[in-house]
């Protein structure tokens, strides 16, 4: 008697918030330990496309952006997920001791590094971490979080990132094969701790997009066109999808997500166009059969449109 195997699907979120949250895979592109004694301040350079988060693990320090100053204790997790520069300081007003990326540091591998600095005097460790994203996507839901989100080691969650920043100290501590490739996982787990901590406190105030992602008739549109950007779409059949009569549903989508039905398509397809052109190296060609185009011309002249680059010169150069 012959036993045929069971064929098993793999996980699907139930909800497009849960997909867009199952879609953070992230890329480490660095990772530091940093031992600070005061007085020091540390200045973060901006990184374009990139998402920075840092736990303190001893001590305390603030944070200060454009917008906001917080204050981390130990245990406690931030996220500053904009790309934007900031600084670290162990107290408020005390003058810069560099640029992190033009400080003397123990570099422990290409993408990981020890920092060692300050006066001599109260000591503050740290985790910090620059990272960025395999999904496009990502940059929507990035788009329409605050400055900062702080996670507070006495909150309830809390007890979460504690348990994920206990295994991260530890393979950074004791760098092994496939080391790098765990702690960037680990920071996945970190970064959506953090997003869903904020969106359980921020029901009422979702903006634009994100308010569409839990809307029960945009939302699943909205995963539908992630998941399979280069499908025949048509303002008729996403409204199908979302139960609606075709004029009703362009006119609701368009109020909350702030672009129409098939801009918000072509958006989708180049954003994944311009991901596939960077990191996989795919041919114009190829990425134009993907996403749908009938040619390689008409997929060339929307995406240069939108981005104003041509797909060729973002392979060639790889920029977006």
């Amino acid at each position: 008697m012959s036993v045929r195997p069971v064929s098993v699907e793999p996980w699907t979120p139930q909800d497009a918030l849960a997909e867009a949250l199952y879609l953070l895979r992230m890329r480490g592109v660095f990772y530091s330990h940093t031992e600070a004694t005061a007085p020091w301040a540390l200045e973060m350079p901006p990184f374009d496309g990139c998402l920075s988060f840092h736990v303190v693990t001893e001590g305390g320090c603030w944070l200060e952006t454009e917008q906001t100053t917080e204050y981390l204790r130990a245990g406690d997790l931030a996220l500053v997920p904009h790309g934007r520069g900031h600084i670290l300081r162990s107290q408020p007003n005390v003058a810069l001791t560099g640029r992190v990326d033009q400080l003397p540091q123990l570099m422990v591998s290409d993408h990981y590094s020890i920092l060692r600095c300050g006066g001599g005097g109260a000591r503050t460790t740290l985790i910090c971490g620059v990272v960025s994203f395999h999904q496009p996507t990502v940059n929507r839901l990035l788009a329409v979080l605050p400055p900062v989100i702080h996670i507070d080691a006495s909150h309830e969650r809390g007890a979460r990132v504690r348990d994920v920043l206990d295994l991260m100290a530890a393979e950074l501590r004791h760098l092994r094969p496939g080391g790098e490739a765990v702690t960037t996982r680990l920071a996945d787990i970190l970064v959506i701790e953090a997003i869903r901590s904020w969106l359980a406190t921020n029901t009422d105030s979702r903006p634009g997009w994100l308010g569409a992602l839990t809307d029960p008739q945009l939302g699943p549109v909205i995963a539908a066109i992630h998941r399979s950007p280069g499908a025949p779409w048509t303002v008729e059949s996403l409204a199908r999808n979302a139960a609606m009569s075709r004029s009703a549903f362009a006119a609701r989508f368009t109020e909350v997500v702030g672009d129409s039905p098939m801009q918000y398509v072509t958006r989708c397809r180049m954003e994944t166009a311009q991901s596939l052109l960077l990191h996989e190296n795919a041919t114009v060609a190829a990425v134009a059969a993907k996403l749908g185009y009938q040619s390689e011309a008409s997929f060339s002249r929307a995406f240069t449109k939108m981005t104003g680059r041509s797909p060729g010169a973002v392979r060639r150069l790889g920029i977006a």
